[in-house]
């Protein structure tokens, strides 16, 4: 069904007929000549009319890619749509360069605005620019760089090209006026959307244009990597396998992942396996879990361990350059040396007795066991990484890889810089608790390159790590929580790694919408869990189906004395604005339960809702006289109250055996760790919070027995759960056991929950 687009030629609808050149839909464009300055693109189809955002609401529908320009799921497709409602905000006038300030900020790690393609989101933001006159001098400005390099790229697609030519042919001039979504979006399309906004890192504002990106934007990206060229980047994420991979680590492997893709390079990725008493084959496979919940996409995956030989070899090279020597003095002596400049009294022993001895480790016998082979550097630096760090040391554990083949080996400062270039690596990102080893790494290079010719050079670029309020991030800390039975697992939902915040209730996206959005900032922040809880809210509101619960304890039986005689079954919708979210029956009875806290907050002859099903009015209020807790409440329906004019909506269940209620098991959790900040001279364990876990139980609507682990709801008045145990997993009796999603507010369950016994 051909459609027709009409349009002022001074302002041509750029976004419209991209999408529809994009998507094969069959449209003309015909420049109105009536048209005057106040004409907004119009499109006509079957004898319906479409303006603003509806276009390309429309176009999309229409296209033979539907599910990759509007998104292939629920959540994609309302991302696009909160997207099209913010290009409609952005003007040409004083305000386009903020804005482009703040989208650029939200482009920093991110090829597209939604998801993994192009989508009409895109092109509806693209539009607006390509429209503006004034958008080539804030591009070349070059405070713009990502949004420059995202636009050029959505400039380049062939049939985005051909609509161009096909306008400007038409008569249209590049950088006129926009004037609506059609080329992206009109005075009568809308503002900005206040919750898209702040997702781009741009506000909105009263007047309905965009104002820049707040404070609280994010970092920067543009950091300018040393020695870096265009298809020769190469990065690498190295984990060592000694725990799941946790929030911090999260970031540095998106960080090298963006770098990589920013340059056009690769991403290797690299397990860190030189410590055989802390590795095993579980943390492996749980990180490359981690890896591919977060979506990286490397080019390689490899061990160092894969480098043992070489490694070993390199050793002896190294010994016979005078590089490294074999030192027998006890850990703590020479820990006390090192801090005090003492050079160790095996410092000068000979290349002889050097290479002897490195025979006697790499067959871990008991004078190898006595020995570690140190790096001859300065041990008068001022950098205390400089003093003689140890390089090999024997180990007679199995090694999760090479079992008992190895007795010997190398620490990581040792084998890093080896691996990194032989294996191509150009850039070596690292948090700034490293930079007073970025010297030692610099000169270790450079001895190898000495004794092993053809390396190249690395370059390292530091960022600042990750912290959060009430957090620890170091792995020693978090084994300690697990080995000390503190959390159930690495993935107890307390815990700050990937695993243990995706079960509780964190989606992938706001995951990495979060960390992306810290940019490569070097300043040093704790930054406060609310956010990226604000951020999961803003995402899993909008679709997650609604239910109801009651709590056991306490719960009071109001009975209505003209309720249906017989309980009757209705089907209302899951989510009231969200349709796909499906329906659910609701049980209506003349006896329903009420939460106590509810009941205790009622007075006699106050009209209250009884939501999804109408008005009542309390008639009369039984009460405990030694506790004051309601005991039972009587009252009448009043199906045609208004109910804008109720002070309470309260949430039931009916009290008969029709409704089949299941039993819950509500569970919330407190940090782990008690101080907000936690510093380098404190003693964690003094700050380890003893009751972290709260559980309630409740009975809940017949309807959520059909729920599956992962899937996320709200329990209306309560607040956002995740399905961590679904019905019947562990037998009929047993509660489903829903666990609570922070959502950003301070509001939360721990200060009236009752810990487990």
């Amino acid at each position: 069904m051909a459609a027709a687009l009409t349009f002022w030629d001074r302002s041509p609808p750029y976004a419209a007929l991209a999408v529809a050149r994009l998507g094969e839909v069959p449209v003309s464009a015909v420049p109105d000549p009536k048209a005057t300055k106040e004409t907004v693109p119009t499109l006509s189809v079957a004898g319906e009319t479409f303006t603003g955002s509806m276009i390309l609401k429309y176009l999309a529908r229409a296209s033979k890619t539907r599910d990759e320009l509007y998104g292939s799921d629920a959540l994609a497709s309302c991302q696009v749509d909160q997207w099209l409602e913010t290009a409609a905000g952005i003007v040409s006038g004083a305000a386009l360069e903020s804005q482009c300030v703040a989208l650029n900020d939200y482009l920093t790690l991110r090829t597209f605005l939604v998801g993994y393609n192009l989508t009409v989101a895109d092109l509806a933001v693209w539009g607006q620019l390509q429209g503006s006159p004034l958008w080539k001098k804030v591009r070349s400005s070059g405070r713009v760089p990502h949004l420059a390099r995202w636009f050029t790229f959505c400039s380049e697609v062939p049939q985005v090209k051909a609509a161009v030519d096909e306008l400007e042919a038409l008569g249209g001039k590049k950088g006129g006026a926009p004037s609506g979504p059609g080329s992206a979006g009109s005075k009568a399309a809308g503002t900005v959307s206040g919750a898209d906004a702040k997702k781009a890192g741009v506000g909105a504002v009263s007047d309905g244009s965009v104002a820049g990106g707040a404070a609280d934007s994010g970092g920067s990206f543009d950091i300018g990597l040393p020695g870096a060229e265009e298809g020769k980047v190469v990065t690498r994420f190295p984990p060592e396998p000694s725990g799941y991979l946790h929030i911090g680590h999260a970031k540095a492997a998106l960080l090298n992942q963006y770098f990589a893709d920013m340059y056009k390079g690769k991403l290797l990725v690299r397990f860190d396996d030189t410590n055989p008493s802390k590795e095993k084959d579980e943390f492996v496979e749980n990180i490359l879990k981690d890896i591919s919940d977060l979506g990286l996409r490397y080019d390689r995956l490899t061990y160092t361990s894969d480098y043992f030989p070489q490694l070993l070899e390199l050793g002896e090279k190294m010994i016979r350059a005078g590089y490294m020597y074999a030192d027998d003095t006890p850990v703590e002596q020479m820990r006390d040396e090192r801090l005090k400049s003492i050079e160790s009294a095996c410092r000068n022993r000979t290349v002889e007795e050097n290479l002897r001895l490195w025979e006697e480790m790499k067959a871990g016998t008991e004078v190898g066991l006595a020995n570690a082979m140190r790096f001859k550097i300065d041990m008068k630096s001022v950098n205390g990484t400089m003093r003689d760090p140890v390089a090999f040391r024997c180990n007679l554990a199995h090694h999760w890889r090479t079992g008992h083949k190895y007795k010997l080996y190398p620490t990581y400062d040792c084998a890093c810089p080896f691996v990194d270039a032989v294996e191509g690596v150009t850039h070596a990102l690292r948090t700034s608790e490293y930079r007073d080893r970025e010297e030692q790494y610099y000169w270790i290079l450079a001895a190898y390159q000495k004794v092993w010719p053809g390396l190249p050079h690395v370059h390292i670029w530091d960022y600042s790590r990750l912290n959060f309020v009430n957090t620890v991030l170091s792995k020693r800390k978090l084994t300690w929580f697990v080995e000390t039975g503190r959390v159930e697992s690495w993935n107890d939902p307390r815990m700050p790694t990937v695993q243990g915040i995706l079960r509780r209730g964190m989606r992938i996206e706001a995951l990495k919408e979060f960390i992306l959005s810290q940019g490569a900032s070097k300043n040093i922040t704790f930054q406060e869990w609310d956010k990226i809880w604000t951020i999961n809210k803003k995402l899993i509101d909008p679709v997650c189906p609604r239910h109801t619960a009651i709590e056991v304890d306490g719960k009071v039986l109001l009975t209505l004395e003209d309720g249906p005689a017989e309980p009757e079954v209705v089907v209302v919708p899951r989510h009231k604005k969200y349709p796909p979210a499906g329906k659910k029956a609701l049980t209506r009875a003349n006896q329903i339960w009420l939460e106590q806290v509810d009941a205790f907050t009622l007075a006699e002859g106050e009209e209250v809702t009884l939501m999804d099903w109408g008005n009542a009015i309390i008639k009369g209020i039984k009460k405990d006289p030694s506790t004051g807790a309601v005991t039972a409440l009587s009252g009448k329906l009043n199906l045609d109250g208004d109910v804008k004019k109720t002070r309470l909506k309260l949430t039931w269940l009916a009290a008969v055996p029709q409704c089949e209620v299941v039993p819950l098991q509500l569970v919330d959790f407190d940090y782990l760790i008690t101080k907000k900040k936690v510093e380098e001279d404190d003693n964690f364990v003094d700050l380890v919070n003893p009751t972290t876990r709260f559980e309630k139980i409740a009975v809940g609507d017949p309807n959520m027995r059909t729920l599956q682990k992962g899937d996320v709801l709200q329990l209306e008045r309560k607040g956002y759960y995740i399905v961590d145990e679904p019905h019947g997993v562990k037998g009929a009796s047993r509660p489903i056991v829903l666990f609570c999603i922070p959502d950003g507010r301070a509001k939360n369950m721990t200060k009236t929950a009752v810990p487990p016994s």
